[in-house]
């Protein structure tokens, strides 16, 4: 038996809709992660991308379980002595809520080109209004 190889444009575009508001953060972002990578489908092959795109919307409502909308830090180390820098997720919220999902994701993802370019693929809006309604995503249930 041999393998099906299927490449970019062999797939079908599919679009997803994720409703933050709904979700928990590391729970859709794991979800969306998959779907990214395209590891929901039997089309999957690891050098394409044969995943979805995927809209986020209402990223500021993410719910957060637990303490961790105290106590969780994002942390960077700039390689300076000294350097380590952390920023509470509450600090990240109020500036830029769409980066708490981006990130989740991000962090979810090959870190090669081709993970670069499957996050491309991720839109997140912080309210409810997105301009893909054309593309016709379909909305993914908790």
């Amino acid at each position: 038996m041999s393998t099906t190889y299927f490449r970019t444009h062999e797939v079908e575009q599919r679009w997803l809709l994720f409703d933050a508001s709904e979700h928990n953060l590391g729970r859709m972002a794991a979800k969306i992660a998959m779907s990214l990578m395209g590891k929901d489908r039997p089309t999957y092959t690891a050098n394409h991308i044969t995943g979805a795109h995927v809209v986020v919307i209402n990223a500021e409502k993410a719910k957060l379980t637990g303490t961790k909308g105290e106590t969780k830090e994002y942390v960077h180390y700039t390689k300076y002595a000294g350097g380590q820098k952390s920023v509470p997720i509450a600090r990240v919220r109020e500036r830029r809520a769409t980066d708490v999902v981006t990130l989740a994701v991000r962090r979810m993802l090959p870190k090669s080109k081709l993970g670069h370019d499957m996050l491309r693929r991720l839109k997140v809006y912080e309210g409810v209004e997105h301009p893909h309604v054309a593309q016709g995503p379909v909305k993914v249930e908790a």
